[in-house]
Protein backbone atom coordinates (compact mmCIF):
# COMPACT_ATOMS: atom_id res chain seq x y z
CA UNK A 1 0.00 0.00 0.00
CA UNK A 2 1.44 3.25 -0.93
CA UNK A 3 1.03 6.57 0.70
CA UNK A 4 -1.98 7.22 3.02
CA UNK A 5 -4.20 9.89 4.32
CA UNK A 6 -6.96 10.51 6.96
CA UNK A 7 -9.33 10.90 4.38
CA UNK A 8 -8.11 8.83 1.29
CA UNK A 9 -6.19 5.55 0.77
CA UNK A 10 -4.07 5.34 -2.51
CA UNK A 11 -3.41 1.62 -3.47
CA UNK A 12 -1.35 0.30 -6.08
CA UNK A 13 -2.49 1.01 -9.67
CA UNK A 14 -4.22 -0.85 -11.99
CA UNK A 15 -3.91 -0.86 -15.79
CA UNK A 16 -2.61 2.52 -14.87
CA UNK A 17 -5.55 3.54 -13.23
CA UNK A 18 -4.90 5.56 -9.83
CA UNK A 19 -6.98 3.03 -7.35
CA UNK A 20 -8.46 5.31 -4.18
CA UNK A 21 -10.51 4.36 -1.59
CA UNK A 22 -12.77 6.86 0.89
CA UNK A 23 -14.61 6.96 3.49
CA UNK A 24 -17.44 8.65 2.69
CA UNK A 25 -20.68 6.66 1.69
CA UNK A 26 -23.09 7.65 4.23
CA UNK A 27 -26.23 5.01 3.93
CA UNK A 28 -23.28 2.00 3.47
CA UNK A 29 -23.70 -0.86 6.04
CA UNK A 30 -20.82 -3.79 6.42
CA UNK A 31 -23.42 -5.65 8.47
CA UNK A 32 -26.57 -6.00 6.75
CA UNK A 33 -27.51 -9.39 8.05
CA UNK A 34 -28.50 -7.73 11.67
CA UNK A 35 -31.54 -8.12 9.47
CA UNK A 36 -31.65 -11.87 9.80
CA UNK A 37 -31.14 -11.01 13.77
CA UNK A 38 -33.90 -9.07 13.69
CA UNK A 39 -36.00 -11.94 12.28
CA UNK A 40 -35.24 -14.07 14.39
CA UNK A 41 -35.71 -12.14 17.67
CA UNK A 42 -38.97 -11.04 16.21
CA UNK A 43 -39.50 -14.63 15.91
CA UNK A 44 -38.55 -15.93 19.80
CA UNK A 45 -39.64 -12.97 21.34
CA UNK A 46 -36.16 -13.58 23.35
CA UNK A 47 -35.24 -9.77 23.75
CA UNK A 48 -38.64 -8.49 25.06
CA UNK A 49 -38.22 -11.35 27.46
CA UNK A 50 -34.85 -9.95 28.83
CA UNK A 51 -35.62 -6.97 28.70
CA UNK A 52 -39.07 -7.66 30.97
CA UNK A 53 -36.95 -9.27 33.24
CA UNK A 54 -34.67 -5.69 33.71
CA UNK A 55 -35.79 -3.18 36.00
CA UNK A 56 -35.14 0.28 34.37
CA UNK A 57 -34.39 2.73 37.07
CA UNK A 58 -34.68 5.95 34.71
CA UNK A 59 -37.10 8.53 34.66
CA UNK A 60 -39.58 7.86 32.01
CA UNK A 61 -39.15 11.79 30.58
CA UNK A 62 -35.59 11.91 30.16
CA UNK A 63 -35.07 8.73 28.17
CA UNK A 64 -33.70 8.93 24.85
CA UNK A 65 -33.17 4.73 24.18
CA UNK A 66 -35.93 2.20 25.70
CA UNK A 67 -33.87 -0.23 27.56
CA UNK A 68 -34.80 -2.72 24.67
CA UNK A 69 -33.53 -1.10 21.75
CA UNK A 70 -30.21 -0.81 23.85
CA UNK A 71 -30.58 -4.59 24.83
CA UNK A 72 -31.21 -5.61 20.62
CA UNK A 73 -28.42 -3.11 19.96
CA UNK A 74 -25.80 -4.61 22.07
CA UNK A 75 -26.92 -8.27 21.37
CA UNK A 76 -26.91 -7.69 17.55
CA UNK A 77 -23.51 -6.02 17.61
CA UNK A 78 -22.20 -8.92 19.65
CA UNK A 79 -23.32 -11.46 17.13
CA UNK A 80 -21.55 -9.59 14.23
CA UNK A 81 -18.59 -9.72 15.73
CA UNK A 82 -18.05 -6.41 17.93
CA UNK A 83 -18.31 -7.33 21.53
CA UNK A 84 -17.22 -4.43 23.30
CA UNK A 85 -19.41 -1.72 24.52
CA UNK A 86 -17.04 0.91 22.72
CA UNK A 87 -17.98 -0.28 19.42
CA UNK A 88 -21.06 1.37 19.88
CA UNK A 89 -19.84 5.01 19.29
CA UNK A 90 -18.35 3.61 15.66
CA UNK A 91 -22.00 2.03 15.02
CA UNK A 92 -24.31 4.57 16.68
CA UNK A 93 -25.35 5.73 12.80
CA UNK A 94 -24.90 2.60 10.72
CA UNK A 95 -28.33 2.03 8.82
CA UNK A 96 -28.34 -1.89 9.04
CA UNK A 97 -28.10 -2.05 13.28
CA UNK A 98 -30.56 0.67 12.90
CA UNK A 99 -32.93 -0.57 11.15
CA UNK A 100 -32.01 -3.85 13.18
CA UNK A 101 -33.35 -1.72 16.42
CA UNK A 102 -36.54 -0.57 14.89
CA UNK A 103 -35.20 2.92 13.90
CA UNK A 104 -35.17 4.73 10.28
CA UNK A 105 -31.67 5.33 9.15
CA UNK A 106 -32.30 9.00 8.22
CA UNK A 107 -35.47 10.46 10.04
CA UNK A 108 -34.71 8.34 13.84
CA UNK A 109 -31.65 9.39 16.03
CA UNK A 110 -28.27 7.65 16.51
CA UNK A 111 -28.30 4.52 18.53
CA UNK A 112 -26.93 4.67 22.04
CA UNK A 113 -23.56 5.30 22.36
CA UNK A 114 -20.53 3.53 24.36
CA UNK A 115 -21.34 5.51 27.93
CA UNK A 116 -25.26 5.12 27.84
CA UNK A 117 -24.55 1.29 27.22
CA UNK A 118 -21.95 0.80 29.80
CA UNK A 119 -24.48 2.59 32.33
CA UNK A 120 -26.97 -0.05 31.08
CA UNK A 121 -24.13 -2.83 31.93
CA UNK A 122 -23.20 -0.90 35.78
CA UNK A 123 -26.56 -0.47 37.03
CA UNK A 124 -27.77 -3.77 36.78
CA UNK A 125 -28.63 -5.38 40.23
CA UNK A 126 -28.26 -9.20 42.03
CA UNK A 127 -32.25 -9.22 41.56
CA UNK A 128 -32.26 -8.25 38.04
CA UNK A 129 -29.67 -10.78 37.36
CA UNK A 130 -31.66 -13.40 39.29
CA UNK A 131 -35.03 -12.41 37.07
CA UNK A 132 -32.62 -12.36 33.62
CA UNK A 133 -31.36 -15.77 34.65
CA UNK A 134 -34.91 -17.65 34.74
CA UNK A 135 -35.44 -15.67 31.58
CA UNK A 136 -33.24 -17.39 30.09
CA UNK A 137 -34.61 -20.99 30.89
CA UNK A 138 -37.99 -19.42 30.40
CA UNK A 139 -36.58 -19.16 26.97
CA UNK A 140 -35.62 -22.55 26.65
CA UNK A 141 -38.69 -23.85 27.70
CA UNK A 142 -40.62 -22.01 25.09
CA UNK A 143 -37.87 -23.36 22.21
CA UNK A 144 -39.68 -26.81 22.43
CA UNK A 145 -43.44 -26.99 20.87
CA UNK A 146 -44.19 -30.12 23.35
CA UNK A 147 -42.21 -31.06 26.76
CA UNK A 148 -39.93 -33.65 25.52
CA UNK A 149 -39.57 -36.82 27.45
CA UNK A 150 -35.85 -36.01 28.76
CA UNK A 151 -32.98 -33.52 28.17
CA UNK A 152 -29.56 -33.77 28.96
CA UNK A 153 -27.81 -30.84 31.13
CA UNK A 154 -24.51 -30.52 29.99
CA UNK A 155 -22.93 -28.58 32.34
CA UNK A 156 -18.72 -27.68 32.61
CA UNK A 157 -17.09 -24.56 33.61
CA UNK A 158 -14.46 -22.80 31.51
CA UNK A 159 -11.24 -20.47 32.10
CA UNK A 160 -11.75 -17.13 31.26
CA UNK A 161 -8.94 -15.06 31.84
CA UNK A 162 -8.74 -11.77 33.49
CA UNK A 163 -6.44 -9.06 33.36
CA UNK A 164 -7.69 -6.31 35.60
CA UNK A 165 -9.05 -6.04 39.44
CA UNK A 166 -12.13 -7.57 38.75
CA UNK A 167 -14.61 -9.19 41.46
CA UNK A 168 -14.38 -13.13 41.79
CA UNK A 169 -11.13 -12.72 39.41
CA UNK A 170 -8.74 -15.57 41.12
CA UNK A 171 -5.56 -17.48 40.26
CA UNK A 172 -6.25 -20.28 39.11
CA UNK A 173 -2.98 -23.12 39.69
CA UNK A 174 -3.91 -24.86 36.47
CA UNK A 175 -4.27 -22.76 33.99
CA UNK A 176 -1.77 -20.20 35.50
CA UNK A 177 -3.97 -17.42 35.10
CA UNK A 178 -6.14 -15.26 37.24
CA UNK A 179 -9.38 -16.04 36.01
CA UNK A 180 -13.74 -16.48 36.43
CA UNK A 181 -14.36 -20.20 35.76
CA UNK A 182 -18.33 -19.43 34.56
CA UNK A 183 -20.23 -22.45 34.32
CA UNK A 184 -22.17 -23.15 30.84
CA UNK A 185 -24.87 -25.38 31.04
CA UNK A 186 -26.21 -26.42 27.54
CA UNK A 187 -29.04 -29.07 26.75
CA UNK A 188 -26.84 -31.83 25.19
CA UNK A 189 -29.04 -33.47 22.35
CA UNK A 190 -29.94 -30.19 20.93
CA UNK A 191 -27.11 -27.68 21.55
CA UNK A 192 -29.72 -25.41 23.24
CA UNK A 193 -28.09 -22.63 25.60
CA UNK A 194 -29.98 -22.92 28.92
CA UNK A 195 -27.68 -20.61 31.28
CA UNK A 196 -24.29 -19.12 32.18
CA UNK A 197 -23.39 -18.16 35.56
CA UNK A 198 -20.41 -16.48 36.12
CA UNK A 199 -17.82 -17.99 39.21
CA UNK A 200 -14.99 -17.51 40.66
CA UNK A 201 -11.72 -19.03 38.84
CA UNK A 202 -11.52 -22.40 41.33
CA UNK A 203 -13.07 -25.79 40.53
CA UNK A 204 -16.41 -26.14 41.71
CA UNK A 205 -17.58 -26.95 45.37
CA UNK A 206 -20.95 -29.69 45.56
CA UNK A 207 -22.48 -26.25 47.09
CA UNK A 208 -21.64 -23.88 43.26
CA UNK A 209 -22.62 -27.27 41.72
CA UNK A 210 -25.87 -27.58 43.65
CA UNK A 211 -26.86 -24.33 43.92
CA UNK A 212 -27.36 -24.03 39.82
CA UNK A 213 -29.14 -27.37 39.46
CA UNK A 214 -31.95 -26.79 41.96
CA UNK A 215 -32.89 -23.33 40.43
CA UNK A 216 -32.65 -25.44 37.06
CA UNK A 217 -34.39 -28.35 38.10
CA UNK A 218 -37.14 -25.95 40.04
CA UNK A 219 -37.33 -24.10 36.80
CA UNK A 220 -38.04 -26.86 34.46
CA UNK A 221 -40.43 -29.44 36.34
CA UNK A 222 -42.82 -26.32 37.42
CA UNK A 223 -42.67 -26.39 33.36
CA UNK A 224 -42.73 -30.05 32.44
CA UNK A 225 -43.20 -32.42 35.24
CA UNK A 226 -42.91 -35.09 33.78
CA UNK A 227 -39.36 -34.52 32.09
CA UNK A 228 -36.27 -36.80 32.79
CA UNK A 229 -33.43 -34.40 33.66
CA UNK A 230 -30.06 -35.91 33.24
CA UNK A 231 -26.93 -34.52 34.22
CA UNK A 232 -23.62 -35.19 32.35
CA UNK A 233 -20.95 -33.62 33.14
CA UNK A 234 -16.93 -34.34 34.22
CA UNK A 235 -15.34 -35.85 37.59
CA UNK A 236 -15.39 -32.34 39.22
CA UNK A 237 -19.26 -32.28 39.56
CA UNK A 238 -18.75 -36.13 40.94
CA UNK A 239 -18.81 -35.36 44.31
CA UNK A 240 -20.98 -36.77 47.41
CA UNK A 241 -23.64 -34.55 48.01
CA UNK A 242 -24.12 -34.12 44.63
CA UNK A 243 -24.74 -37.47 43.81
CA UNK A 244 -27.39 -37.81 47.06
CA UNK A 245 -29.19 -34.43 46.10
CA UNK A 246 -29.62 -35.82 42.41
CA UNK A 247 -31.19 -39.10 44.06
CA UNK A 248 -33.29 -36.99 46.29
CA UNK A 249 -34.66 -34.82 43.36
CA UNK A 250 -34.89 -37.77 41.22
CA UNK A 251 -32.16 -36.64 38.44
CA UNK A 252 -30.36 -38.85 36.66
CA UNK A 253 -26.84 -38.49 36.24
CA UNK A 254 -23.89 -39.78 34.24
CA UNK A 255 -20.43 -38.30 35.41
CA UNK A 256 -16.72 -38.89 35.35
CA UNK A 257 -14.99 -40.31 38.56
CA UNK A 258 -11.50 -40.29 39.13
CA UNK A 259 -9.13 -43.38 38.98
CA UNK A 260 -8.06 -44.50 42.77
CA UNK A 261 -6.24 -47.57 44.18
CA UNK A 262 -9.26 -49.23 45.33
CA UNK A 263 -11.04 -48.65 41.80
CA UNK A 264 -8.00 -50.41 39.91
CA UNK A 265 -8.47 -53.43 42.18
CA UNK A 266 -11.94 -53.47 41.78
CA UNK A 267 -11.21 -54.02 38.08
CA UNK A 268 -8.21 -55.43 38.08
CA UNK A 269 -9.10 -58.38 35.93
CA UNK A 270 -10.78 -56.81 33.25
CA UNK A 271 -7.80 -54.42 32.89
CA UNK A 272 -4.96 -57.83 32.83
CA UNK A 273 -7.40 -58.94 30.31
CA UNK A 274 -7.33 -56.01 28.07
CA UNK A 275 -3.95 -56.17 28.27
CA UNK A 276 -3.00 -60.15 27.21
CA UNK A 277 -5.49 -59.59 24.36
CA UNK A 278 -3.48 -56.19 23.44
CA UNK A 279 0.02 -59.10 23.44
CA UNK A 280 -1.92 -61.69 21.35
CA UNK A 281 -3.37 -59.45 18.73
CA UNK A 282 -2.05 -55.86 19.16
CA UNK A 283 -3.72 -52.82 17.59
CA UNK A 284 -6.01 -51.15 19.49
CA UNK A 285 -8.26 -52.98 22.52
CA UNK A 286 -10.76 -51.81 24.21
CA UNK A 287 -12.53 -54.10 26.93
CA UNK A 288 -15.90 -52.67 29.53
CA UNK A 289 -16.77 -53.78 33.07
CA UNK A 290 -19.13 -52.73 35.42
CA UNK A 291 -19.53 -52.96 39.15
CA UNK A 292 -20.86 -51.65 42.71
CA UNK A 293 -18.47 -49.43 44.10
CA UNK A 294 -18.70 -46.76 46.96
CA UNK A 295 -16.33 -44.27 48.62
CA UNK A 296 -15.19 -44.04 51.82
CA UNK A 297 -17.40 -40.63 51.53
CA UNK A 298 -20.16 -41.61 49.86
CA UNK A 299 -23.87 -42.33 51.16
CA UNK A 300 -24.47 -45.58 49.30
CA UNK A 301 -22.56 -47.84 46.65
CA UNK A 302 -23.36 -46.80 43.36
CA UNK A 303 -22.76 -47.99 39.52
CA UNK A 304 -19.38 -47.43 38.20
CA UNK A 305 -18.23 -48.69 34.69
CA UNK A 306 -14.91 -48.90 33.24
CA UNK A 307 -13.17 -48.20 29.96
CA UNK A 308 -9.69 -49.88 29.77
CA UNK A 309 -8.38 -49.38 26.24
CA UNK A 310 -4.64 -50.85 25.54
CA UNK A 311 -2.67 -49.48 22.79
CA UNK A 312 1.26 -48.98 21.42
CA UNK A 313 1.09 -45.62 23.78
CA UNK A 314 -0.08 -47.84 26.96
CA UNK A 315 -3.06 -48.87 29.42
CA UNK A 316 -5.72 -45.95 29.46
CA UNK A 317 -8.07 -46.61 31.75
CA UNK A 318 -11.41 -44.43 32.71
CA UNK A 319 -14.52 -44.48 35.18
CA UNK A 320 -17.74 -43.29 35.20
CA UNK A 321 -20.77 -43.33 37.88
CA UNK A 322 -24.24 -43.33 36.78
CA UNK A 323 -27.75 -43.49 38.06
CA UNK A 324 -28.59 -45.74 34.64
CA UNK A 325 -28.90 -49.46 35.84
CA UNK A 326 -29.59 -51.50 33.25
CA UNK A 327 -28.13 -50.20 29.61
CA UNK A 328 -25.17 -51.36 28.56
CA UNK A 329 -21.49 -50.03 30.07
CA UNK A 330 -20.56 -49.98 26.36
CA UNK A 331 -23.21 -47.74 25.13
CA UNK A 332 -23.21 -45.29 28.39
CA UNK A 333 -19.59 -44.74 27.96
CA UNK A 334 -19.00 -44.61 24.40
CA UNK A 335 -22.94 -42.80 23.39
CA UNK A 336 -24.11 -41.50 26.52
CA UNK A 337 -21.00 -40.08 28.19
CA UNK A 338 -18.72 -39.06 25.34
CA UNK A 339 -21.19 -37.21 23.56
CA UNK A 340 -20.55 -34.30 25.81
CA UNK A 341 -17.90 -33.83 23.77
CA UNK A 342 -19.86 -31.55 21.28
CA UNK A 343 -20.35 -29.16 24.10
CA UNK A 344 -16.63 -28.21 23.56
CA UNK A 345 -17.96 -27.19 20.34
CA UNK A 346 -21.12 -24.87 22.21
CA UNK A 347 -18.48 -23.37 24.47
CA UNK A 348 -16.19 -22.29 21.64
CA UNK A 349 -19.18 -20.81 20.15
CA UNK A 350 -19.91 -18.92 23.20
CA UNK A 351 -16.68 -18.25 24.09
CA UNK A 352 -14.57 -17.93 21.45
CA UNK A 353 -16.71 -16.66 17.88
CA UNK A 354 -18.90 -14.96 20.58
CA UNK A 355 -16.28 -13.27 22.72
CA UNK A 356 -18.14 -13.90 25.38
CA UNK A 357 -14.83 -13.58 27.48
CA UNK A 358 -15.04 -9.73 27.53
CA UNK A 359 -15.48 -9.63 30.90
CA UNK A 360 -13.95 -6.66 31.76
CA UNK A 361 -15.96 -4.85 33.81
CA UNK A 362 -15.02 -4.74 38.18
CA UNK A 363 -18.28 -4.91 39.24
CA UNK A 364 -19.11 -8.89 39.13
CA UNK A 365 -22.80 -8.06 38.85
CA UNK A 366 -22.15 -6.44 35.40
CA UNK A 367 -19.70 -9.06 34.07
CA UNK A 368 -22.89 -11.33 35.14
CA UNK A 369 -24.73 -8.97 32.78
CA UNK A 370 -22.60 -9.20 29.75
CA UNK A 371 -22.07 -12.87 30.14
CA UNK A 372 -25.97 -12.89 29.48
CA UNK A 373 -25.92 -10.26 26.79
CA UNK A 374 -23.31 -12.94 24.91
CA UNK A 375 -25.61 -15.99 25.89
CA UNK A 376 -28.45 -14.07 24.11
CA UNK A 377 -26.37 -13.37 20.96
CA UNK A 378 -25.77 -17.51 21.20
CA UNK A 379 -29.70 -18.20 21.28
CA UNK A 380 -30.28 -16.17 18.83
CA UNK A 381 -27.47 -17.97 16.20
CA UNK A 382 -28.14 -21.50 17.52
CA UNK A 383 -31.88 -20.83 16.40
CA UNK A 384 -30.47 -19.98 13.07
CA UNK A 385 -28.76 -22.72 12.37
CA UNK A 386 -30.95 -25.01 13.48
CA UNK A 387 -34.14 -23.20 12.50
CA UNK A 388 -33.43 -21.52 8.96
CA UNK A 389 -30.25 -23.37 7.93
CA UNK A 390 -31.27 -27.25 7.98
CA UNK A 391 -30.99 -28.48 4.26
CA UNK A 392 -28.03 -26.32 3.36
CA UNK A 393 -24.20 -26.31 3.43
CA UNK A 394 -24.14 -24.36 6.30
CA UNK A 395 -26.44 -26.33 8.69
CA UNK A 396 -23.67 -27.18 11.22
CA UNK A 397 -21.72 -24.40 10.60
CA UNK A 398 -19.60 -22.53 13.49
CA UNK A 399 -21.33 -19.22 14.50
CA UNK A 400 -18.00 -17.16 12.95
CA UNK A 401 -18.60 -18.94 9.13
CA UNK A 402 -22.06 -17.79 9.66
CA UNK A 403 -21.23 -14.69 10.74
CA UNK A 404 -18.77 -14.32 7.85
CA UNK A 405 -21.83 -15.67 5.50
CA UNK A 406 -24.81 -14.28 6.01
CA UNK A 407 -24.31 -11.23 8.71
CA UNK A 408 -21.48 -9.26 7.31
CA UNK A 409 -22.97 -8.62 4.07
CA UNK A 410 -22.05 -4.86 2.48
CA UNK A 411 -25.28 -2.89 1.28
CA UNK A 412 -26.30 0.29 0.25
CA UNK A 413 -29.04 1.72 1.87
CA UNK A 414 -31.83 3.17 -0.03
CA UNK A 415 -34.25 5.23 2.08
CA UNK A 416 -37.43 6.41 0.35
CA UNK A 417 -40.77 7.24 1.78
CA UNK A 418 -42.62 3.69 1.93
CA UNK A 419 -39.16 1.57 1.26
CA UNK A 420 -35.74 0.73 2.73
CA UNK A 421 -33.84 -1.02 0.40
CA UNK A 422 -31.04 -2.83 1.25
CA UNK A 423 -28.91 -3.11 -2.18
CA UNK A 424 -26.52 -6.18 -1.50
CA UNK A 425 -23.58 -7.58 -3.58
CA UNK A 426 -24.69 -9.13 -6.96
CA UNK A 427 -21.34 -10.98 -5.76
CA UNK A 428 -22.74 -12.44 -2.43
CA UNK A 429 -21.93 -16.25 -2.69
CA UNK A 430 -24.66 -16.86 -0.20
CA UNK A 431 -27.59 -15.29 -2.28
CA UNK A 432 -29.34 -18.51 -2.38
CA UNK A 433 -29.00 -19.49 0.87
CA UNK A 434 -29.77 -15.81 2.44
CA UNK A 435 -32.99 -15.88 0.31
CA UNK A 436 -34.11 -19.71 1.60
CA UNK A 437 -33.77 -18.04 5.18
CA UNK A 438 -35.66 -15.00 4.83
CA UNK A 439 -38.22 -17.56 2.94
CA UNK A 440 -37.93 -19.48 5.65
CA UNK A 441 -38.49 -16.60 8.53
CA UNK A 442 -41.70 -15.33 6.62
CA UNK A 443 -43.17 -18.93 7.06
CA UNK A 444 -42.53 -18.99 10.47
CA UNK A 445 -43.61 -15.37 11.15
CA UNK A 446 -47.32 -16.07 9.46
Amino acid sequence: MQKCTTNELNFATVNRKKVVAVFDAPNVTSDAGALVLREMDRHLGLIERLSRALNDPRRKTHIDHEQVDMLRQRIFQIACGYPDANDSDSLKSDPAFKVAVGRDPLADEDLASQPTISRLENTVSVRDLLRIGYALIDQFIASYAKPPEAIVLDMDPTADTVYGHQQLALFNAFEDEYCFMPFHVYEGQTGKLITTVLRPGKTPTAADIISVLKRLVRRLRKAWPEVRIILRADSHHTKPEVMDWMEAHGVDYITGLSPNAKLAALFAETIRDAEVRYGRWGGSIRRYATAPYAAATWSQARRVILRAQVTEKGTDVRYIVTSFEDSEPKYLYETAYCGRGRMELMIKDHKVALASDRTSCHRKEANQFRLFLHSAAYVLLQAIRTQWLQGTSLATAQFDTIRLALLKLGARVEVRTRVLRFHLPASCPYQEIFGRLMQQAAVESG
